[in-house]
């Protein structure tokens, strides 16, 4: 038969719907939320604040830490295990790594920027979602960044190369499947994030990429215009 149709009716290009907003959280320096489809990501930003213990500060430089989090009954489909697991480990990780390229914390030596990420629900592409909240929630704090990063999924179901898979196309029996979470800094189109589940060719990789690269420029604009939108004059 072959995947001929997007389960959800969407376009290959066609991203589930998003919301975007800053300021969420009163007691952080910098908050953000972001949802795409049925998943929701929460992101707070505490410090620079001094970092304890001593033995782990840079005097050059502040450092960036990030916590990943689904919450127990977050997923609609398997119960998540409270507390830590490799899988948060992993993606806590891979968000520091992703973020990373964007900030300049050489004005804060010693210290740390705590960045929390708490998914409350989710349906497909949590780590992106995260990612992407992080970013708007580092901005919001005021962080000097070079730029934001905004994060989507892209992949193969089947013989089709689609943008920002859901659970059911992860979930896909009817041919091979590749998840690709990308994430870029719109201005310069670096890639800071590149991680791929499954396998692809390489022609349908760049496909994939090129499609990657326009999904985000629009996130990017929901991301600019969600910040723009806290300092609305009304």
């Amino acid at each position: 038969m072959g995947y001929n149709k997007r389960i959800d009716g969407r376009k290959n290009d066609e991203m589930r719907k998003i919301e975007a907003k800053v300021g969420v959280i009163k007691r952080a320096e910098g908050s953000a939320y972001f949802r795409i489809g049925n998943t929701w990501a929460y992101a707070a930003v505490y410090g620079p604040r001094e970092l304890f213990p001593k033995f782990k500060q840079n005097p050059g430089t502040g450092i960036l830490r990030c916590s990943y989090n689904m919450m127990p009954f977050s997923s609609s489909h398997d119960r998540v295990r409270p507390g830590g697991s490799r899988r948060s480990k992993e993606i806590s990780m891979v968000t520091e790594k992703a973020l990373s390229p964007v900030l300049d914390l050489s004005q804060y030596p010693n210290s740390v920027v705590d960045v929390f990420i708490e998914l409350p629900e989710t349906e497909a592409g949590s780590r992106c979602a995260g990612i992407t909240a992080a970013a708007m929630a580092l901005a919001d704090a005021g962080i000097a960044m070079k730029d934001l990063v905004a994060a989507v999924s892209v992949g193969r179901v089947d013989d089709k190369i689609v943008v920002d898979l859901d659970y059911s196309e992860e979930a896909y029996e009817g041919g091979p499947v590749a998840d690709i979470p990308v994430a870029m800094m719109p201005n310069s189109g670096e890639i800071t994030l590149l991680q791929m589940d499954g396998l692809i060719s390489k022609e349908k990789l760049k496909e994939a990429l090129g499609m990657a690269k326009k999904a985000l420029k629009e996130i990017n604009e929901i991301q600019k215009a969600a910040l723009k939108d806290k300092y609305k004059v009304v």
